[in-house]
């Protein structure tokens, strides 16, 4: 094939008049970042002035207003230079505008360190669609960077009529498949559905739309289905089959995509998000043009507080064998308050260990190589998938302009909650293909350490199903395609046994707060501080939690705690206590019970000294069940025995 051009990634404007979510697309001048003391934590930024929707004329089109500056350097138009240079054979990028109006385009360039350096320019005078060039060298991104462009407009205003990135290339143009999974979220279906069918340019990539139906309430039933399944013009397939929660239904679409062996690249979306149709080509075009088979994941925006970046990559620490954000200190930033062009953080290149599965593109001979989801359900599938592709020399990108917008985790708290056992166990299976420690690091010791945190805490639901989970995994990976259908009764069934697990909705519905002792300094609500006070709290939660409770605390609780305060070594100086949920939406009554704390601390000694002893010869066992575990026969297995259960 011979050598021609290659659209890298075109300049847009949001699909629907948005005015939250405007600065991600275009901004107005560059501000000055605040002046804060030296010992700050949080990354200082530059606001930039915002624009108007108005001046959005098109989804590639922009009204500059006269004698103003729009600025193209945001996150979805600028160019992430530093990530195509590392990851992909590209060596220079083209930049092509069309302006009308007078005016100057300016061409800037950052590094990883923030700096930010003008390269280029070309001024334009009663210009009607005049097209200006940019030929730009990657040569100098090797830690990060960006290009990005400003319209300055005359007295007269300007318009940017259109923009892209381009270079030269040979490769192939792949195809997708996008492969959604859901369980009763069906007007969230039907959005995204519509989403997917807005772009032309992505229609003629998209082979074809799977959705995995999990739930009771179908897509099909919801207003506007019809009419977005005929915007997808016959690429849509419905596929309707038992829970088997996130990961069953990635690997159906997964295993569907290989089947029909028709799609480059297979992409995983959830079912609760908005997206950028725009990114999804440019996780195709970058993963064509990568110097091998690369994963290439989407960034995370929330979705309520939409300029908000939740996730710009992730990581696990290796030694804890825990997730976190690549930057220590910056989990999430807005945009809208932080320019992308006056944050030098954002400046850097990220690379990661593996991509939430919100939105990932993966290659379909990687999955042919490296296998479906782990049959976990819920939890770590993602990121043990970026993990174990690796071990096959298979790199995820983060890749910014690559996002969708999500319910962010800090409004909820999974891990108190029916989840509990899937964080557990998963984390441990996880930790036992991939952690490069003899006994799992410091993980069986933090696991301890979490299990009587949550027991001084009255929280024995919690706790209960972390130890389910052990006793799971102790018994070796069959039991994961085996229980991955039936699991989640038994847990909800455990979960009705207990105080903590039980919420209630309506204001009122617990009697009044009553305790026969009050501190002297006021209800005792105060969180101790420092690591001294937490040991203090250690130490006296153990005493009481082995004491009888008062009579009263069985009546009343003693105290009502917000969610954000509902720390242990609070809860641990309450016989009971009202908390509420995380998300607001409801409370449960904690109450302590010495007999059950005692039961659950014994069997959490022996379980885990249980782990650590056999971690060696469990590490074993379930990488040699590696290839059965996520292989594609033994998923369909799963799926046709779980679809005759289900008639």
């Amino acid at each position: 094939m011979s050598t021609g051009s290659r659209v890298l990634q075109r300049v847009v404007l949001p699909v629907d008049p948005d005015q939250d979510i405007l600065p991600l697309y275009v901004e107005g001048e560059l501000g000055q970042p605040p002046v804060v003391a030296e010992d700050v934590t949080t990354p200082v930024s530059a606001p930039a002035e915002h624009q108007d929707v108005a001046q959005v004329l098109s989804r590639r089109s922009f009204g500059v207003e006269p004698r103003s500056r729009a600025s193209f350097g945001t996150y979805f138009n600028a160019f992430p230079a530093a990530y195509w240079r590392k990851w992909t054979v590209v060596e220079q990028v083209t930049l092509a505008t069309k302006v009308s109006g007078t005016g100057q385009v300016l061409v800037y360039r950052s590094n990883a360190r923030g700096n930010i350096y003008r390269v280029q320019g070309e001024a334009f005078e009663g210009a009607a669609g005049q097209t200006f060039t940019f030929t730009l060298p990657l040569s100098s991104f090797a830690d990060g960077g960006w290009y990005w462009f400003d319209v300055v407009a005359g007295a007269e205003g300007a318009t940017l009529d259109e923009a892209h990135w381009e270079a030269e290339s040979d490769r192939p143009q792949g195809t997708v498949t996008v492969g959604v999974t859901t369980l009763n979220r069906a007007d969230d279906v039907v959005v995204l559905l519509k989403q997917l069918a807005s772009d032309p340019a992505l229609l003629e990539i998209l082979d074809r739309v799977t959705v995995v139906d999990q739930g009771t309430q179908h897509p099909e039933d919801a207003d506007g289905f019809a009419a977005s399944e005929a915007g997808l013009g016959g690429r849509l397939r419905m596929i309707r089959q038992a829970n088997l929660g996130g990961s069953g239904g990635f690997s159906r679409g997964m295993s569907e995509t290989l089947d029909e062996g028709v799609s480059t690249y297979h992409l995983i979306s959830d079912d609760d998000v908005r997206t950028e149709p725009e990114g999804i080509l440019r996780a195709v075009t970058f993963a064509d043009l990568a110097r091998r088979p690369t994963i290439v994941g989407g960034h995370m925006f929330s979705m309520f507080d939409r300029s908000y970046l939740h996730s710009f990559g992730e990581r696990i620490n290796p030694w804890r064998f825990w997730w976190g954000p690549v930057l220590d200190k910056y989990e999430g930033h807005h945009l809208d308050q932080g320019s992308l062009r006056g944050t030098a953080a954002l400046h850097r290149r990220i690379d990661v260990d593996y991509n939430g599965w919100w939105m990932e593109l993966i290659p379909t001979d990687v999955i042919r190589e490296v296998g479906l989801s782990l049959p976990v359900f819920i939890k770590w599938d993602d990121a043990e998938y970026g993990l174990r592709a690796r071990e096959h020399g298979v790199p995820t990108v983060s890749l910014p302009g690559v996002a969708a917008w999500h319910v962010p985790w800090t409004d909820k708290d999974d891990s108190l909650d029916w989840q509990a056992y899937y964080h557990e166990r998963n984390r441990f299976v996880a930790a036992l293909l991939h952690s490069p420690f003899e006994h799992g690091g410091r993980l069986v010791r933090e696991s301890m350490y979490h299990q009587l945190k949550h027991l001084l805490a009255s929280q024995y639901s919690v706790a209960e199903l972390r130890l389910q989970a052990l006793e799971d995994l102790l018994s070796g990976p069959e039991h994961l395609h085996a229980q991955i259908d039936t699991r989640l009764a038994r847990i909800r069934e455990t979960r009705a046994r207990y105080d903590d697990a039980r919420v209630e909705r309506t204001p009122g519905a617990f009697p009044p707060v009553k305790r026969k002792k009050v501190s002297k300094r006021g209800d005792g609500y105060a969180l101790p501080g420092g690591r001294l006070g937490n040991y203090l709290g250690a130490a006296l939660g153990m005493v009481k939690a082995v004491r009888p409770p008062s009579d009263l605390s069985r009546e009343h609780p003693e105290v009502e705690i917000a969610a954000q305060d509902a720390r242990w070594f609070l809860l641990a100086r309450f016989d009971s206590a009202v908390v509420s949920l995380a998300d607001g939406s409801g409370a449960s009554w904690y109450r302590r019970q010495p007999a059950e704390f005692r039961r659950q601390l014994t069997r959490s000694l022996e379980l885990h000294k249980r782990v650590l002893e056999e971690w060696p010869e469990l590490s074993r066992r379930y990488k040699a069940a590696i290839d059965d575990l996520v292989g594609q026969e033994a998923w369909k297995a799963t799926f046709a025995r779980t679809e005759a259960d289900d008639r």
